[in-house]
């Protein structure tokens, strides 16, 4: 590992320190607006007990409410310093264990959200930005302005109605009707005609490849029982493998770079020659595996792909290194995907299922048991629709982000110059377009990650999900302010935290900043 520069490591410093001191006044700030706010005893003020006031006097005792708020700031922030963040006085819970849960239930939650959301709405706006003007690039920024004045409670409600309810009654006796297929088809024809640029018959031919293969797809899925028993397959997994091959060479280097292909689908060859044995391992690791089994394994995809890219080497190893990287951990993503799938039926015909897998409330179906792949897909299903409520409207911001960025950058002097040198068109945007694109987003994802990190406190309180944002709504109600200081410590800290990750990715994406100025 090569050491860190000097002047990185001093600006790291420095800014953490910055950071701890603003953290110190904020906690400062934040208990006395908590205190003036909550009352302790407002329960016990309008109670009719006859011991009411035997009743006061003890909480007052328990809380130290006779002291003034500045002293009893003073405890909390030397026991807080000392790793003790008090106890919720109502349930009489550590507060290190209401957060800890709060905090993985709503991490689970943003990052499956905050990825789908900058993949979809990245790609989505950089499309509609090199096809502006365009019927498709009308079409896109209608749906984004369409999905960001949605209010979130609306469309989190229509998800449980139509996604929820409706799906679990399709699943019940799954068949789609031929008519519906077409429709589909048809649908996805004419997105890809929009999207393709270039002559009318190259879009018209682009469009009926994507009618057929839609279709075709959906017919498959129909005749194989897949409603029932959803897989992926080694069928499945051939196709879709060769295919983020040629996308992540397509995109990462081009096509004509033969080495990089190469590597691409040899990772692709490696995974598929190892599904059989990858069930067996699989298998074998069940009684022990965790997540942090399956990162590492992830992790020894990504070596194995980047060495796959060293071995054919060419003028520049390192896009072959990173090409096989991306291939190999996506492949084994499927892979991991389809073994998920394979617990699919006895979850489904599970008692506290009932064949309605798709939950509309909690995080964890309870007393559902089994191993680690039932856990993972459990997981998975309560993930399904609040992931899909906070990236629709993430993905329309994210999507006007990136398409203003690039048509700023497309417009740039550069830009020319490199069209100019005859590089080809997906070296110009690929290379010279997307990365400095990405430019303006470095400061919104962070932000944007921890303002989510707080808690999507709407969606959640839908999806009756307890992650941060139901902590601080109850810890409001309950009038507790130790779990509702961790909670605005938590926060403030990884806002800090992404300020200072903004100005890294800043220094990585564009090297005429220095993080020492």
């Amino acid at each position: 590992m090569s050491e860190v520069p000097p002047p990185m490591l001093a600006f790291i410093v420095r800014r953490l320190l910055i950071g701890l001191g603003v953290l110190l006044v904020a906690t400062f700030v934040m208990y006395g607006l908590s205190d003036l706010v909550i009352d302790p005893l407002e329960d016990l003020i309008t109670s009719t007990d006859p011991n009411k006031e035997l009743q006061i006097a003890a909480r007052i005792d328990q809380l130290h409410l006779d002291q003034s708020w500045v002293e009893r700031y003073w405890d909390w922030i030397v026991n807080f310093v000392q790793g003790d963040m008090g106890t919720a006085w109502r349930s009489g819970r550590e507060v290190t264990d209401l957060l800890g849960g709060a905090i993985v239930s709503t991490i689970q939650l943003v990052s499956a959200a905050t990825v789908l959301a900058i993949l979809l709405g990245v790609a989505v706006g950089i499309v509609s930005a090199l096809r502006q003007y365009t019927s498709f690039d009308y079409l896109i920024t209608f749906f984004s302005f369409l999905m960001y004045s949605l209010p979130s409670f609306w469309v989190a409600v229509l998800l449980k109605q139509w996604v929820a309810i409706g799906f679990n009654d399709f699943l019940a006796d799954p068949f789609l009707a031929y008519a519906v297929i077409a429709g589909v088809g048809v649908v996805a024809a004419v997105l890809w005609t929009l999207m393709i640029g270039g002559p009318l018959r190259h879009r018209l031919t682009h469009g009926v490849i994507a009618l057929a293969a839609t279709a075709g797809v959906l017919v498959y899925l129909q005749a194989s029982g897949w409603w029932s028993r959803p897989n992926i397959g080694l069928p499945l997994l051939a196709i879709t493998s060769i295919a983020i091959a040629l996308g992540v060479t397509l995109l990462s280097t081009g096509l004509n770079n033969r080495r990089s292909l190469g590597t691409a689908l040899t990772c692709a060859a490696i995974g598929l020659a190892l599904y059989y044995p990858m069930q067996g391992v699989f298998r074998e690791l069940t009684p022990h595996m965790s997540y942090g089994i399956a990162f590492l394994l992830g992790l020894l995809a990504a070596v194995v792909g980047a060495l796959v890219g060293v071995a054919w080497r060419g003028p520049d190893w390192r896009q072959s290194a990173r090409t096989g990287a991306i291939v190999a951990v996506s492949v084994a993503f499927l892979m991991f995907v389809d073994r998920v799938l394979q617990v699919w039926r006895p979850y489904f015909d599970s008692n506290v299922i009932n064949g309605r897998p798709f939950p509309t409330i909690g995080d964890v179906t309870p007393e559902l048991g089994g191993n680690f792949w039932v856990t993972v897909l459990d997981s998975t299903m309560h993930l399904i629709l609040p992931t899909i409520s906070l990236m629709l409207i993430s993905f329309a911001g994210y999507t006007r982000y990136a398409r203003g960025s690039m048509l700023e950058v497309m417009s740039q002097d550069y830009i020319r110059t490199a069209r100019a040198k005859g590089l080809s068109e997906r070296t110009v945007v690929m290379r010279h377009g997307f990365r400095n694109s990405l430019i303006p987003l470095a400061t919104i994802v962070p932000l944007d990650v921890i303002t989510l990190i707080g808690g999507a406190i709407i969606t959640e309180h839908i999806f009756s999900r307890p992650g941060m944002g139901q902590l601080f709504i109850r810890s409001l109600e309950d009038a507790e302010i130790d779990p509702l200081m961790a909670y605005l410590v938590v926060v403030a800290f990884a806002a800090i935290v992404a300020n200072i990750i903004a100005d890294l990715i800043y220094a990585a994406l564009d090297p005429r900043i220095r993080v020492n100025a």
